[in-house]
C-alpha cells in the first residue's frame, strides 16, 4: 500500500487490535466517518487484524493472483501472515444501489462478512449460508444496522 495511507488502529480490547486502512480516499466522500463505522462493524464481529478500504482495481488483481478470477468482487480475505480484509469501492457502490442499501450499511454488513468468513464461516452450502446470514444479522443489530437479508 501506499506509505501516505491512512492508518487508524483501534484500542486493543476484547475482541483484540483492528487497523483500518483507507487506501482509496474517495470512501470517505461516500462514507462519513468511514473508519469509525468499519471499526464498530470489525469489533462487533469479534475481527482482528487489518481492513483494506481499496478500490477495484486492487482488489481485481488481487483476486486475479489469488483465485484466479480477474474482475473484483467485495470482499476478499485472508488469513495469513495476518488476518486481512479487502473492500472494493465500486463494487459495493454499484451493489448497495442496486439493493437499495446506503454505501455505509453494504459496508459495514460486508466487513461482518469478511469478519465471519476469517473465523470460519462460509456460504457454499445451504445451510452454511443460512447460519452465516442469520449471524450477520444478529451482529449488524447490535451496531444499529438493519437485517440485509430482509426485504423492506
Amino acid at each position: 500500500m501506499d506509505p501516505g495511507d491512512s492508518r487508524r488502529p483501534a484500542q486493543a480490547g476484547d475482541f483484540g487490535a483492528v487497523t483500518v486502512i483507507v487506501a482509496e480516499p474517495a470512501w470517505r466522500r461516500f462514507v462519513p466517518r468511514v473508519e469509525a463505522l468499519v471499526l464498530r462493524a470489525a469489533r462487533a464481529a469479534g475481527a482482528v487484524g487489518t481492513i483494506i478500504l481499496a478500490d477495484d482495481r486492487v482488489v481485481q488483481q488481487l483476486n486475479a493472483l489469488h483465485r484466479r478470477r480477474n474482475k473484483p468482487t467485495n470482499v476478499l480475505t485472508y488469513e495469513h501472515p495476518e488476518p486481512e480484509i479487502i473492500l472494493a469501492l465500486g463494487v459495493i457502490r454499484r451493489e448497495a444501489a442496486a439493493a437499495g442499501r446506503s454505501v455505509a450499511r453494504h459496508l459495514a454488513h460486508l466487513v461482518v462478512h469478511g469478519s465471519l468468513h476469517l473465523q470460519g464461516l462460509d456460504h457454499h452450502q445451504a445451510g452454511e449460508a443460512r447460519e452465516m446470514e442469520m449471524a450477520e444479522s444478529r451482529i449488524l443489530h447490535t451496531i444499529g444496522v438493519p437485517n440485509p437479508w430482509k426485504r423492506a
